[in-house]
């Protein structure tokens, strides 16, 4: 029998990899909450670079109750990090003796969150490279990249890990095997950080934030914040990361970043767990961070 996926935070990213699961036969179980009313009329609708797909409402699995969801044998995790309080209420229904849980959130601290509650044992850490929004009409609009990074959150990976990743890659879906799960979570910060907070302050693109010598010099002086607080926990980075990061972005053209649309949509920004997590880490090891610590404050302001 085909092991029973949940997407925990059917959002744009939740209903990506979701759907690019479904599309190729694997058993997916969706948790919605604002988009159930357009999926259940309509379906869940893909446009990518990798090719569209939808998934018509008879053969969607879509639910606004985990309470009504099968058991689940792998849950993934997207939601947005402002809903952690509800992790327990919506998790728990879902879970069974061998559940694996596989977040694939931003930020900081996840992991720890989710194995206090349900058991370091079952929990995964993943990371999602993926250039994602979700539409007005309801639709998910893929425009760059896609790749998942997956590590156990303790330990080196298992055939567990290993079997999920092949499946993700099954699936259309790139995934590599992290040995390190912190150096991973650390390394997406140094991107998040300047282009997540400045987009949402700012409500600029990715493009707009470096079109001039001095809004790419914030963001560099952002990064090296990041990388300085990263390296008082023993976490190193090469040098050419930050122009390697300018490069990256400067690929992806004007794209809107999750907490610049959240902030457009007045939805809760994902403050703590991408700006303050860090900024409490450095405050506690007495790293001087004025730029990541003035955008904290701005950013509990919009």
């Amino acid at each position: 029998m085909d092991p029973v996926i949940a997407i925990v935070g059917s959002g744009a990213v939740g209903c990506y990899y979701g759907g690019r699961l479904a599309q190729h036969g694997q058993n997916v179980h969706f948790l919605f909450r604002s988009m159930y009313d357009a999926v259940h009329s309509r379906g869940l609708v893909v446009q990518s670079l990798d090719g569209n797909f939808s998934i018509p409402p008879d053969r969607l699995h879509a639910y606004h109750d985990p309470r009504q969801m099968p058991k689940a044998d792998l849950i993934i995790v997207a939601l947005k990090t402002t809903s952690n309080d509800q992790y327990h209420s919506l998790i728990r229904p879902l879970l069974k003796e061998q559940t694996l849980i596989l977040t694939i959130q931003n930020g900081l601290g996840n992991e720890d969150q989710l194995a206090e509650l349900f058991g370091e044992k079952r929990i995964l850490g993943g990371l999602a490279f993926v250039c994602i929004n979700r539409m007005e009409d309801g639709s998910i609009r893929h425009f760059d990249h896609g790749k998942i990074s997956l590590a156990e959150f303790v330990g080196p990976p298992q055939a567990r890990t290993e079997q999920i990743a092949k499946m993700f890659a099954d699936c259309q879906v790139r995934c590599e095997l992290l040995d390190d799960l912190r150096y991973a979570r650390w390394e997406k910060l140094i991107w998040n950080v300047p282009f997540n907070g400045l987009g949402a302050v700012l409500d600029k693109t990715t493009d707009q934030l470096i079109a001039t010598n001095e809004g790419q010099a914030i963001v560099r002086t952002l990064m090296a914040e990041i990388i300085a607080v990263a390296a008082s926990l023993g976490i190193s980075f090469p040098p050419e990361i930050i122009d390697q990061k300018i490069e990256h972005t400067l690929s992806m053209g004007a794209y809107r970043t999750s907490m610049q649309i959240d902030r457009q949509q007045h939805r809760p920004l994902e403050v703590e767990s991408i700006l303050g997590r860090p900024l409490e880490i450095a405050r506690r090891k007495n790293i001087t961070t004025p730029y990541l610590e003035m955008l904290y404050r701005v950013s509990t302001l919009v």
